[in-house]
């Protein structure tokens, strides 16, 4: 009877373990989930990179001013260029080389700001106004395009799209008969 006991105690706990690491996993995942798509926004990844770039940037001026002090002591003729001594200096090309890669990554991050900010007003710019969904029909937006408007504003960019291809498609007959004119 006390070994039963025990048993269903050790199954009760083993269920409430596992009951407590359901949430935590889940909470796991969504944290895992928010950090990827922080990671894929630009604008987060620069805060993020930010503080890194002030560190490196104090890490490269403290190791120039180490190595400008030990350097200036090697000319004073105070130190000599013993193998003990250099040990001591960290490298300054490295520590620079770590500041440069953080600032060509802050760089791309701008960059791809940029580009998706232009993106976002592009898409604004040639589709200003949403068609409202079938899900939600008791609140209509005022600046909504009724569907009707929505496929001519469609048609009309499905025939520019095809005037494009069909201009290309004609410039490259002439591109290809001129260079076979010129090889024969």
């Amino acid at each position: 009877m006390a070994s039963q006991q025990m048993v269903n105690s050790a199954q009760m706990g083993v269920q409430q373990a596992a009951g407590l690491q359901q949430p935590q996993s889940q909470q796991q995942q969504q944290q895992q989930q928010l950090s990827q798509q922080q990671d894929f926004d630009p604008v987060h990844r620069f805060k993020m990179l930010i503080p890194l770039l002030k560190d490196s940037l104090q890490n490269v001026m403290a190791i120039a001013s180490l190595n400008f002090g030990h350097n200036a002591a090697i000319d004073n003729g105070l130190k000599t260029t013993e193998k003990g001594n250099d040990a001591a200096v960290q490298r300054f090309d490295k520590s620079l080389e770590e500041f440069y890669a953080l600032c060509d990554q802050l760089e791309l991050c701008l960059r791809l700001a940029h580009e998706c900010l232009s993106q976002s007003i592009d898409s604004t710019k040639h589709s200003p106004n949403l068609v409202p969904t079938a899900t939600k029909p008791d609140t209509v937006q005022t600046e909504s395009l009724f569907y009707s408007q929505y496929l001519s504003m469609i048609k009309s960019q499905i025939s520019c799209a095809k005037d494009i291809h069909n201009a290309l498609f004609e410039c490259s007959k002439k591109i290809a008969g001129k260079v076979q004119g010129a090889c024969n």
